[in-house]
């Protein structure tokens, strides 16, 4: 049903490095690729994650209350891709850990822009 979610940068370089190393290990790779955006995925027929330069030109900001959440095969790689986003850059949001006792597992950051993400993975 989704196939695509936008979060807005202010650095398109900056945030494709980001999130093309970040998604790199669950097979993720740029798509498509101009000066103001950038989808990035599995292919054009999977969900992507796209990071946009806003169109009116005013500066990116992040909702309070948005959040991007990723599924991932299993805790280990919620724990494998939530450090890997705090060394690429991202501040810590939330530990990994099991949320909504025995429903989920996740672990929560903001992107260099303050965009809030999960990596999550179904049963705790």
């Amino acid at each position: 049903m989704i196939g695509y979610v936008t979060l807005g940068v202010s650095d398109m370089q900056r945030s494709i490095s980001f999130w093309s190393q970040l998604l790199a290990d669950i097979g993720c790779t740029v798509q498509m690729e101009n000066e103001r955006i950038a989808l990035i995925g599995k292919s054009m027929a999977e969900p992507m994650v796209a990071v946009c330069l806003p169109y009116d030109g005013s500066d990116c900001n992040p909702g309070n209350g948005n959040m991007l959440s990723i599924v991932v095969e299993d805790n280990a790689t919620v724990q494998k891709m939530h450090a890997k986003a705090l060394e690429l850059g991202a501040s810590d949001d939330g530990a990994p850990g099991v949320r909504m006792p025995d429903i989920w597992y996740g672990g929560y950051f903001k992107d260099p822009d303050g965009n809030k993400i999960a990596f999550f993975n179904w049963g705790g």
